[in-house]
């Protein structure tokens, strides 16, 4: 006898037997109860708790020789074995109350065919089936080319969850017929489809109470690939929507009361395997214990003493004790050998098990393990089950994951996909999914009117049309048309304006970003199209964003052709969005920018910015992350969230006037990148530009930047516009006449010289 600490208590002695993952789980419940003074497990494994005695479960007589000579009060059967060897009738013809079924309700699981034959009997929904015994070859092939369905070929009797096929064509039929019947009689059954889930009950004799629904994985690989085996994992609560209680009527409830009339309670653990199929549920298969390894993750949840609960099963009381569960969920991983589900009593082999150091709660229930000379092995099959549990699936799951990682046992595996049904179980529209359509349609209605305001008579086919369709006949009257195009965003200015809930500025934003980018080369603009995308579609959050596109379109004579709103659950943070928008425009060839014209001695003009525009938000969002964006600051005159969200400037208005004007040379957009980036766009080879800092007055905005942090100028100057949106670049016998007809204030920051080895292209001087 070997002995694992067990608290003290004050009562009951309690044997349980069995020897895998689902009996240390019960053990490990039942040392838990104030109402337990000895804990005996027979013949356990090398993890149970309890004092360990090496009595097989098959050993019916040694079995209850044990629990007599130690004065066992209760006995809890765990394997379906020494069930229907009849242990529970031996015990309790010694005097011993026991925990199962008798042998003869045993056969519930122990028979197929009698399973079926009772559910046919008391009208049970399950699956169309036929039964034969060896030498029905002929007779069960003729059935099932006369059912026309897929199949199911099972054997009859206990198979420890792996006697049963799935073929998939005649031969795979023919050969798991014929295989099956060496074993005995066998069941063959029309092949359902759906989850499948475990309804697992306490059973008093009268009453039935259920479990949460679990589900179990039984194939040995991810995917569901793979032979059958006993159980790969389990997780629960599965299926939250299912009605517990009425499964409980139609699937436990008819069991326990035909028990009662042939007088033979049924007091024990009684368990339907379920299919959800188009026409409901449908009977699988019955057991008549915990199942293993869901038994390890309802266990977990289980917060009511399960020593009360059973005693209660053995005294007819059950409705007496309320059944109590701990919120959240659990989910359960078998760590198994490298054979199994083939020869696992690989004890030739065995290997030392290291278990790491579970974290976050996460228990390891073990099956095949054994201690030799006090070092953990494995003894080949399911090695251990780890269960982890948390406030829901996904974090049960992290937490099991997280500790089946620290086991260290060669040559083991484990499905990696545990649960893996669950996520879609829940989703019974796309909505469920995250993607509200409706809320996609209203944000359309929304946003109609503001879009059909910037339209004219060119646009053929607009919102709501596959794509946009404009009338571009126009362009005839052009000597040489260039179409110029732009595609942009926003960047994370977008989680400044969501995190304030200020949007529609950033529809303003892409518009005039792009209107800048086509303008730079000379051309006006055509039309735009735009792209929302979040997490979740806010219909009035998108058409607010669309008004500001619409507005900064109607003002430049652009239309909205067209756009995209894409819900994307999961890819974005809750609340985030972002935008990208394309803008096309047009100009005569002659006049495309730059010209080939540009040359050293050109004087570089500087047109103000209104504030960062689209770029530098992650530096600022960083900068003033602590700060109070509802207050001025420095020398601002607003608020630093005004300064911050101002929109994008356009400057169509300003160059538009000048824009064929061939004594204009080129345009800078000033984008990410700043001045020391985007200048060097368009100078020809052999040029490069000196910037005169202090020629310009720096915005507030800017000032307060250079204050907070130790940027070099040169840094500050790639990282923001500091105060220059748009440059010009002229004959400097030209620029007085040029700034003259811009028609606001400007400034010569600039001019271009000669480039130099080893120099920067745009050089600042005067920092």
């Amino acid at each position: 006898m070997t002995t694992n600490s067990v608290p003290p208590g004050n009562g009951r002695v309690v044997l349980v037997v069995g020897s895998g993952g689902r009996e240390h789980a019960i053990a490990e419940a039942v040392s838990r109860s104030p109402r337990v003074t000895r804990l005996l497990v027979t013949p356990g494994n090398g993890g149970t708790p309890g004092e360990r005695f090496r009595i097989a479960s098959s050993d019916i007589q040694g079995t209850v020789d044990l629990a007599v000579r130690e004065g066992v009060d209760i006995a809890i059967i765990g394997p379906e074995v020494a069930l229907e060897a009849g242990v529970v009738d031996a015990l309790q013809r010694a005097g011993v109350q026991a925990f199962g079924p008798t042998a003869d309700l045993a056969r519930i699981e122990a028979s197929k065919s009698h399973a079926r034959s009772l559910a046919t009997r008391l009208g049970i929904p399950q699956p169309r089936h036929a039964v034969f015994a060896p030498g029905d070859e002929d007779a069960a092939l003729e059935w099932v080319r006369g059912l026309g369905v897929p199949v199911v070929v099972k054997q009859s009797g206990l198979a420890g969850g792996k006697g049963v096929s799935l073929p998939d064509d005649e031969p795979s039929v023919v050969n798991a017929v014929r295989d099956a019947l060496t074993h005995g009689e066998i069941v063959i059954e029309e092949r359902l489809s759906g989850p499948e889930y475990s309804l697992i009950a306490f059973c008093d004799g009268r009453t039935a109470r259920a479990l949460p629904l679990a589900q179990d994985h039984k194939r040995a690989f991810d995917g569901d690939q793979g032979p059958n085996t006993g159980g790969m994992g389990a997780y629960a609560p599965a299926n939250r929507s299912a009605d517990v209680a009425a499964l409980c009527r139609t699937f436990i409830e008819p069991i326990v009361a035909d028990a009662v009339t042939n007088g033979t309670p049924y007091v024990g653990m009684l368990y339907a395997g379920l299919m959800w199929t188009e026409g409901g549920p449908r009977l699988l298969e019955w057991n008549c214990r915990f199942g293993d390894p869901e038994a390890q993750v309802l266990l977990s949840l289980l917060d009511t003493d399960l020593v009360d609960v059973i005693e209660a099963c053995l005294a007819g009381a059950l409705e007496t004790v309320p059944i109590q569960l701990r919120t959240g969920s659990a989910v359960g991983v078998v760590v198994a050998s490298a054979a199994y589900p083939g020869d696992s009593n690989a004890t030739s082999s065995r290997s030392a098990v290291t278990l790491g150091d579970p974290q976050f709660g996460a228990r390891i229930f073990h099956g095949a393990t054994e201690l030799f000379d006090g070092v953990l092995v494995a003894n080949g099959g399911r090695v251990v089950t780890v269960v982890g549990t948390g406030a829901d699936l996904a974090e049960a799951r992290d937490h099991a994951y997280q500790a089946v990682s620290g086991i260290r046992l060669a040559g083991s595996r484990y499905r990696r996909d545990i649960a893996w049904q669950a996520p879609g179980l829940d989703v019974a529209s796309y909505k469920a999914a995250g993607v509200d359509i409706e809320e996609g349609n209203r944000a359309v209605s929304l946003l109609k009117s503001s879009v059909a305001s910037t339209t004219n008579s060119r646009v053929l086919r607009g919102v709501g049309s596959f794509g946009g369709a404009m009338d571009v006949s126009f362009l005839k009257e052009f000597e040489h048309p260039v179409l110029v195009a732009s595609t942009d965003g926003v960047g994370t200015k977008v989680e400044l304006a969501a995190r304030l809930g200020r949007v529609r500025g950033t529809g303003i934003d892409i518009v005039n970003h792009c209107i800048n980018d086509v303008l730079v080369q000379g051309a006006r603009p055509l039309f735009f199209l735009d792209y929302v995308a979040s997490s979740r579609l806010d219909a009035k959050r998108v058409a607010e964003i669309v008004e500001g596109m619409s507005d900064a379109c109607r003002v430049s004579g652009c239309v909205i052709l067209g756009g995209e709103t894409a819900e994307m659950p999961g890819v974005y943070a809750d609340g985030a969005f972002d935008i990208a928008g394309t803008l096309v425009g047009v100009v005569e060839r002659a006049d495309l920018l730059p010209r080939p014209t540009v040359s050293i001695g050109d004087v570089l003009i500087g047109l103000a910015s209104n504030g960062p525009h689209t770029n530098g938000y992650s530096l600022l969002r960083r900068v003033f992350s602590w700060a109070s964006l509802d207050q001025p600051y420095g020398r601002l005159d607003r608020s630093l969230a005004d300064a911050l969200l101002e929109p994008h400037r356009s400057y169509l208005p300003v160059l538009g006037p000048i824009l064929r004007d061939p004594r204009l040379k080129a345009l800078v957009h000033v984008t990410g990148g700043g001045l020391v980036e985007n200048v060097p766009r368009v100078l020809p080879p052999g040029l490069d530009a000196t910037i005169r800092v202090g020629s310009w007055p720096v915005p507030a905005l800017f000032s307060l930047v250079a204050e907070l942090t130790t940027m070099h100028p040169m840094e500050l100057h790639r990282a923001l516009n500091m105060g220059i949106g748009m440059v010009l670049v002229v004959a400097r016998d030209d620029a007085s006449v040029i700034r003259e007809r811009l028609g606001e204030e400007s400034w010569i920051i600039g001019e271009l010289v000669s480039s130099k080895e080893h120099e920067p292209c745009v050089r600042l001087s005067g920092h």
